[in-house]
């Protein structure tokens, strides 16, 4: 038979001696790595009262945005929920009636839109397929919770509140350069 790897050492079957018995070598050694990394800087971030820096380019949280009147900007067209790999959106689409002018920007809008935050991915393509600009991934971590239930994100939870508008200036430019290439 053909060993696999070059690495196979042949097994010894020595006594052992009366410190090898007692673990006295295994236990200095173990000592010996604990007082080295007692004096070590920490790496642990106290989390609730030290937050750690965010990568520009992290995607956390969905948001889907309005214009500047207030009017959200999702026309229902489905690319998002086409391009999403782990089909984590689902929307239904309706007709705007007389008027809510003030609250749709085109004649279709998004009646029902939905995001399985379990199912997401955070991939991105969501924002990249969106021709409405409707859609963005923001900083903000997705808040834990026991039930599965909790992390379907409804309209309620995705559309931007107009008196707290959520800037994502930095990953449209980031969109807009990736366009010209």
């Amino acid at each position: 038979m053909e060993a696999l790897t070059n690495r196979a050492k042949q097994v010894s079957h020595k006594e052992m001696t009366l410190g090898e018995k007692f673990y006295l070598p295994a236990i200095i050694k173990g000592l010996k790595i604990t007082f080295q990394h007692i004096f070590k800087k920490t790496v642990t971030i106290n989390y609730p009262e030290v937050k750690r820096e965010i990568s520009p380019v992290y995607r956390g949280l969905h948001v889907l945005k309005r214009d500047d009147l207030g009017r959200e900007n999702c026309t229902a067209c489905g690319l998002c929920a086409v391009a999403c790999p782990a089909e984590a959106i689902t929307m239904d689409a309706a007709e705007r009636k007389r008027g809510e002018e003030h609250l749709y920007r085109e004649e279709k809008y998004a009646a029902k839109y939905e995001i399985n935050m379990l199912r997401c991915i955070f991939c991105g393509l969501c924002e990249e397929a969106c021709p409405k600009d409707a859609i963005y991934l923001t900083d903000r971590i997705l808040p834990s919770n026991y039930s599965r239930d909790k992390f379907i994100f409804g309209k309620d939870l995705l559309v931007e509140k107009m008196d707290a508008r959520i800037d994502v200036s930095l990953r449209k430019k980031k969109k807009d350069d990736n366009s010209i290439l």
